[in-house]
Formats: structure tokens, sequence, C-alpha cells
């Protein structure tokens, strides 16, 4: 779908989340005088916890005489000057630090003992909301911040439900949350667009992100926007537009009356002029008018000092950007395109066979013709290099994605996608060593040629191996269609070519003789375990050609006794033969 038939759907969540009665639940805990709900008084800071056999309500709340100042403090400057470490989860390679309002995490570390206390003791086998308005709805955030190391498993529920509260914290605590598409999904922010707390308390837009989806509520409707940079662009026009005035919401009456409008389907601006808008803008228009609460005889759609039909342009473009870079970014989508890259290898590697000669070898022999520039027109070009190219630089890129994502994501996200980068890794990476030593020259490819990625993607099947138990029985079925488990083999395996150079050295050469050595136990025990592609063994492979200048000189008999009948080589390839 083109993004001109792209829509935004706010409009229709909204709906959902305003009739779940999630929503009077929540406020209905915050208002309530309910004696048997015992507040827990801290140093400028109120909270309360309300259980019930199936749901857990924590809500915050600060004292009248609380000033929210504007200033922030970076997450470096908290760990070396208040010894606060507790949000260093947040940081990654690519997001060292993150930025947080100074008076907020004040007084968030001024009772810091004490909310370790309760994160101990709240009950985590129920669904748990942590909420609060105004003040105590940003200490509700930091808060659930701290409970979101904890989350990502599946095994715990929290939602952070606040009500005209300010903004916590810059882009990159928003980029940090964002790592983990279930840690954005824990924050619920509600807005009235007269609210006087909402417009009192964000300070500095350009200094602050949003994170999380912001319901946006008027009288007469409501609507979600969860890409930070449209919900900073709305919260910014509202700040901008006086026009309404300063009002204390009450949200109680707010829920109620969205709940009634969404339980009798009541929620669209009737009568609005978008015949000339496109599928997007004129869905995003009809959110303006509900987050704004206009009417349907606001054809012109200008809203005192805003500009609506600007407004909605420019959050047109927003979310047009952030569509372009899901699309981008979606590692499910791309991987099945990757998919047929896989394909085309595989028939690369059947039609290598098909001329009697390996896949590795053929590429090789290909890149050598010339070293400098491989010969783009060519079939290996056209049927490798594109496919190789491509597969590596998503691998890369999803690689970095996973060191990026919080530790219990980062875990489901290798396990997801674990079979398919090892069988990437051992398809590709060895296209990669025969273009490394097809100059001739190079030498020690693991140690100074290897990209990390594919060190990271076998690290992850190791971890994988040492989770699960590593199966010590082999299945021996189907051994002619394996790739060799081993994508450094043939990295070693030049190794050994090199080595074989120094033949008549090799009495005199201690350290090249031990190595040849090693290399041959290293092929004996990969064979045994039937983890090597039988392509080795056709004529003119570089293994053949080590195996014919080095036979004289092996130690390991075993494997010279493998070698010395070629049926040997069958019997290994139907998964027949019996190692010693």
């Amino acid at each position: 779908m083109s993004l001109t038939q792209s829509f935004s759907s706010g409009i229709v969540q909204a709906p959902f989340v305003t009739s779940s009665r999630l929503l009077r639940k929540t406020w209905g805990v915050i208002s309530s005088g309910d004696e048997d709900v015992v507040p827990h008084v801290g140093k400028g800071l109120v909270w309360k916890v309300c259980e019930e056999s199936d749901l857990t309500v924590l809500v915050f709340d600060v004292k009248n005489d609380f000033d929210l100042q504007q200033n922030l403090v970076s997450s470096t400057y908290l760990k070396e000057n208040n010894n606060f470490h507790r949000f260093e989860f947040l940081c990654t390679k690519k997001i060292p630090e993150f930025s947080v309002n100074w008076s907020a995490v004040s007084l968030f570390i001024d009772n810091l003992e004490k909310l370790d206390e309760l994160k101990s003791k709240i009950n985590s086998s129920h669904p748990l909301i942590v909420t609060g308005h105004g003040v105590g709805g940003a200490i509700a955030s930091l808060f659930t911040v701290l409970l979101l190391e904890s989350i990502g498993s599946g095994k715990k529920r929290l939602l952070c439900i606040t009500f005209g509260s300010p903004l916590i914290g810059d882009k990159k605590l928003q980029e940090a949350i964002a790592q983990s598409s279930t840690w954005s999904s824990c924050f619920l922010h509600v807005v009235s667009c007269k609210n006087s707390l909402t417009k009192k308390l964000i300070p500095h837009p350009t200094d602050y992100m949003p994170f999380g989806t912001f319901l946006f509520c008027s009288d007469t409707g409501a609507t979600c926007f969860g890409n930070p940079e449209s919900v900073l662009e709305l919260l910014v026009s509202l700040i901008n537009d006086q026009s309404q005035g300063f009002e204390v919401v009450d949200y109680g009456k707010l829920v109620e009356n969205l709940y009634r409008k969404a339980i009798c389907k009541d929620l669209i601006p009737r009568g609005l002029y978008l015949t000339d808008s496109t599928s997007l803008n004129a869905s995003i228009r009809l959110q303006l008018c509900a987050a704004l609460g206009l009417t349907s005889d606001m054809q012109q759609l200008q809203h005192q000092n805003t500009d609506i039909n600007a407004l909605a342009t420019k959050l047109e473009e927003l979310e047009k950007f952030m569509s372009q870079k899901k699309v981008k970014f979606d590692p499910s989508k791309t991987l099945n395109m990757k998919k047929i890259d896989m394909a085309n290898l595989e028939w690369y590697k059947k039609y290598c066979k098909s001329q009697g000669i390996g896949y590795y070898d053929c590429f090789k022999k290909e890149t050598k013709k010339d070293t400098s520039k491989v010969d783009t027109s060519s079939t290996v070009s056209q049927d490798v290099i594109l496919p190789q190219k491509s597969l590596r630089n998503y691998w890369i890129d999803m690689v970095e994605e996973a060191e990026r994502k919080p530790q219990t994501e980062a875990a489901a996200f290798r396990t997801r996608w674990l079979f398919a980068g090892t069988n990437y890794r051992r398809m590709v990476e060895p296209l990669y060593i025969a273009e490394y030593y097809a100059d001739g020259l190079s030498k020690d490819y693991e140690a100074k040629g290897r990209s990390r990625h594919y060190v990271v993607l076998e690290k992850w099947l190791e971890e994988d191996k040492k989770e699960k138990g590593d199966s010590k029985g082999k299945t021996k079925k189907n051994v002619e269609l394996i790739l060799t488990f081993d994508s450094c083999f043939w990295a070693k395996l030049e190794e050994a070519l090199l080595l074989c150079g120094q033949l008549d050295d090799l009495k005199e050469n201690v350290e090249a003789k031990g190595k040849l050595l090693e290399f041959e136990n290293y092929v004996y025990e990969s064979l045994k375990k039937y983890e090597v592609s039988p392509e080795i063994f056709l004529k003119g492979s570089s293994y053949m050609t080590w195996w014919n200048k080095y036979k004289e000189s092996a130690d390991n008999h075993r494997l010279a006794s493998f070698m010395s009948n070629r049926q040997h080589f069958d019997q290994y390839t139907e998964g027949a033969y019996s190692f010693p």
C-alpha cells in the first residue's frame, strides 16, 4: 500500500481504550478516599496501593508545595554525583546516557529506599497499573521505568497510566525506552486539551521528548498518537493555543463521558469537509478534531491561534516518515525478502556441484580472475555478489538491532532469528573468506578479516546450545545437503594450505607442524560429527589440494585411513560411514 493510501488509526484505537473501563477504574482509585487503602507518606511524596483479586493499582501523588523546575540532568551525572544507578540498564553503546527532569528525579531519589521496598513488595502475579495525576504521573512514569528491567519475558504485566502529566526526559530517554516495543507499550498518557497542568508543566518542549502512547481528549472525542514527534508537535500546539484558557480538568467526568461516547459509538466528528484530503491527511484532521474538541460547524478548521490545516500537514509528514522508517527496519518483512537471496545462493551451490566443483572453490576461482574488481557482468556477480552483499548488510543491521535491545528482549530476538542467522552465516561467510584469500597475499582471516557480526551470530548459537544442552547424537541424514557447520572451516583450510608451502621446512618448523596437526585433528573431529559438507571431496577442491600436499606428512592415522578410499566419501555423503 502506498503512503497516499495510508491511514492514521488513532481515532479507531481511542474508543477501544476508553471503552475498556480501565481508565475509569484507574481514575477511580486516584480519586478514592477508601479508608481501607492506607497512604504511605514519603519526602514530598505520597503513594497508595489498591490490591484486588485480579489487579493491583499503585497511585502516586505529590504534596501541594512541590515546585516542578524545568532543568534536565544526565544519567551520568546522577550516577557520579548522586550514586543513582537504577536506570543504568537503559544505557547501551549507542545510547550511553540520557537526561531526565531534575525536580522529578530528585524527588524520586529522596524516596528511593522506600520505593525500592515498594518495588519488592508489589504482587507480580497480578497485572499492575502504576498511575498518577499531574506531577504524580511523572513519578509514576519514573517508577515504571524502574520496573522495566524485569519486563520483557511476557510473564509480568505492567501499565503506567498518567493524567495531565509533564514530560520527564529527553530524546535519548525516549530512544532508550523505544529499544523495546514491550517497554513502549507500558505507557499510556491521558491529556486534555484544556488541562492547565499540561500547559504549565511541560517544560521547554524542544528539550523534552514524549514516549509511549498519548490519548488526547476533549469533551467531544479522543484520539491516540504513538509517534513521539507527532505527540510533541501536538503538545506544543496546545501550549501555544491559549484561546481555551486554563482549567482544572475533571478527569473523572472526562473519562466517564468518553466511555459513554465509545459505547454509543459517538466519537467521530461529523460534517467535516475532507474530500480534498489524502486518506492519511483526512484521518489526521479527524484526530485533531477529536483531540481539540472541534465541532461540525468548524468547517474552516481554523481553531483560534492554531492553524489546524498546517498542523495536520505537519503531522502527516511526521507519520509518513515514521511509516517509512518502520517499513525499512521491519525485520520480519525483510527477512522474508532475504529468503529469496538465500534461495539464489542455494541454487548457485547446486549449480556449482553439477559442474564438479564446490561453491566455495567456484566463487574463489571467479574472484581470482580480477582480484581488484570482480566482473559484475559475470554469472557469479549476478547470482552471488548482489544477494551476498544484500544479506550481509541485512544481518549487520539485525545484529546491531539486537544489541541495542534490552537484555530480556534481545534474548527473545536472538532465539527468534537464530535459525535464519546461522544458515546465513554458514552460507555467506565462506564467500567472504574466498574473497579474502583470493589475492594470495592475505592471511589470518579469523583475527584480521572477520566481520564482527559473524562472531556475534556464532556466539548466539553457542549460548543457545548451552542453554538447551547440546545434543550428543548427530543426525546422519541428508549429509549431502548440509552447510559446513563451522563457517570458518574454509579460513582454517586456507591457513593450512599456506603452511603446506613450508613442507620442506616442517621438520625444523615445529610451530607450523603443530598447527597442521591441529587442523588435521579438527578436520577429523568435524567429519566424525558429520558437520562438514561432502563438497570438500570433489576433485580440485581446496581441501583435496591441501590433503594431496600434506598426506605424506599426516600424523592423524584415522583421517588418513578415511581419506585413503574414495568409497568412504560416498558413505559419508549417505551418512553411512562409521568413524572409529
